[in-house]
């Protein structure tokens, strides 16, 4: 069967673009691998309506109802290659070895986070490290919080951490703090560690202490960190897609109806946007949905 529409990727971005294409009665297969990059966090906030909810029950929701749609498929898998087709659609090939065509492709395979490697990081992404304030930064306001200097934004990103609590700003042995910074932190309160980060300490995903190399303990309760991402998935530059460089990594070129620089392969959610959100996802998955369905009737 030729899809009108393969969406790689069923999270936010995904899901949320094909339920316009299902609404407007078109054929959409959704292939996912069941990885969304938020699965670490046991809750999902500011999302409207949804405040406090599981991400992963979010999503399953939002499967469910998309799956109500008699022309939606899901496939759970990984698409492990596409390509444009000799009717000038494409080809995909999942990792099951199942073999797919559509009209037009939608990429919203997200990023996958660059940690630190540093002794507990892993183990306590989305509980007690974290990398959004505004997701995350009430439950922990008015504790010790911590910002793990990583170069993926500017070192006063600490004057935005010290709004939901006092901040030791963690050099890690980096001396990227100009006089000027320095002096606006420290006047807002922001106790600057230029030591390096040897570990961190505190049982199971909790957080009680950054550990210096030189056997110091700072305690701490959560720690901010802002790591470099990288596209889920290779689709974007086997199809010869061009990507831009953002604040925190390459992210897929996309026009205003979400178009790629690729006819006929639409991009959206975390891997075409510069700063990245689950509300934001969904939403940019919706406009890629529509404009997508637009190219199906208009052309394009």
């Amino acid at each position: 069967m030729r899809h009108d529409a393969l969406i790689v990727g069923g999270s936010f971005a995904g899901l949320s673009a094909a339920m316009q294409l299902a609404r407007a009665r078109r054929n959409v297969c959704v292939v996912d691998a069941g990885a969304p990059r938020n699965r670490f966090a046991a809750q999902s906030h500011g999302f409207f309506g949804q405040d406090g909810v599981p991400p992963l029950k979010m999503i399953a929701d939002a499967r469910d109802k998309l799956l109500a749609y008699p022309t939606v498929r899901f496939v759970q898998a990984s698409v492990a290659a596409a390509s444009v087709d000799d009717a000038g659609g494409f080809a995909a090939t999942l990792d099951n070895g199942e073999q797919l065509s559509a009209h037009k492709l939608l990429l919203a395979f997200g990023v996958q986070d660059g940690l630190p490697d540093i002794p507990g990081v892993r183990e306590r992404w989305g509980t007690s490290v974290l990398h959004c304030p505004y997701c995350h930064g009430y439950e922990f306001g008015g504790r010790q919080l911590g910002l793990l200097f990583a170069g993926a934004l500017p070192p006063d990103h600490a004057l935005l951490i010290a709004e939901w609590g006092p901040v030791t700003f963690f050099l890690n042995g980096s001396d990227a703090l100009d006089a000027d910074v320095r002096a606006k932190l420290q006047a807002r309160g922001v106790t600057i560690e230029p030591g390096r980060v040897a570990g961190l300490e505190g049982p199971g995903t909790d957080l009680t202490a950054v550990r210096l190399d030189d056997g110091r303990r700072v305690p701490i309760d959560a720690l901010y960190v802002v790591p470099r991402t990288r596209p889920a998935s290779p689709l974007g530059e086997q199809l010869g897609c061009a990507f831009d460089e953002g604040p925190l990594g390459p992210v897929l070129r996309v026009d205003a109806m979400k178009m790629t620089t690729v006819p006929g392969v639409y991009a959206a959610g975390d891997a075409a946007m510069a700063f990245t959100n689950a509300t934001l996802a969904s939403a940019d998955g919706l406009t890629a949905g529509v404009s997508l369905h637009r190219s199906l009737v208009f052309g394009g």
